[in-house]
């Protein structure tokens, strides 16, 4: 990976914390995972946002015709734009990105947009920095809830031992003045299992344990798998 080309830092919005190299000429941004290079699962992104692409004189990014515009430097763009080190991109006003130009050092850990994130081939992976979940390989599109990902984050970090589901409800609910009942904690559970079915439906990773609480099994663990 070379450290002399240009990146993208996701600064807010989803997936905030990422940092992807601009190592191709065209780079297409937007929600769609089959027609853009650079995902951005949200909702007020548009399929095909925008597209920054080389050219002689450098990058230059394009909206596409987006429902919500693109914006850089808070100037909405109606054409394109020649981008400058340190310039801020704004999608659909929910998602900024920062532009660092090649003549800056990228940092070792950025991500090649022909990279994939380092994800278990099989199994769940957890990226706290950016809360992307990954199952099979797959990123979860789109993501998960935060309630949904902090049960899961919390099932995970407890490396296969059970945490009773009131250490759940105070983690998750923490700090509110209401008892968070039995049954909107199992449809907090029913949904996130049915997210991650949607990737695996052949293993089931967070497990009942009746009388206790819930614990994770990863596919890991599972000697069936291969």
């Amino acid at each position: 990976m070379s450290q002399d080309a240009p990146m993208l830092i996701i600064e807010s919005g989803h997936a905030a914390g990422q940092r992807w190299l601009l190592d191709r000429d065209l780079v297409i941004i937007g929600r769609a995972p089959k027609a853009c290079d650079l995902v951005i699962p949200d909702r007020e992104v548009s399929r095909r946002h925008a597209k920054i692409e080389r050219t002689e004189t450098g990058f230059v990014i394009t909206d596409l015709g987006s429902k919500n515009g693109t914006s850089v430097n808070g100037s909405l763009l109606s054409e394109p734009h020649l981008l400058q080190d340190g310039d801020e991109i704004l999608l659909a006003f929910s998602v900024k990105l920062v532009f660092v130009g090649s003549d800056e050092t990228a940092p070792l850990n950025a991500l090649s947009l022909n990279q994939v994130k380092p994800a278990k081939a099989c199994g769940i992976y957890v990226d706290k920095q950016s809360r992307r979940v990954f199952v099979a390989g797959k990123e979860i599109v789109p993501p998960l809830s935060l309630q949904q990902y902090r049960l899961l984050e919390m099932l995970v970090e407890a490396r296969g031992g059970v945490v009773a589901r009131d250490q759940i409800a105070h983690y998750i609910w923490g700090g509110t003045d209401y008892v968070v009942s039995e049954q909107a904690l199992d449809a907090l559970v029913r949904r996130l299992r049915e997210r991650i079915a949607e990737y695996d439906p052949f293993h089931e990773y967070i497990v009942t344990v009746r009388g206790h609480g819930l614990r994770f099994e990863d596919r890991s663990a599972d000697p069936s798998h291969r």
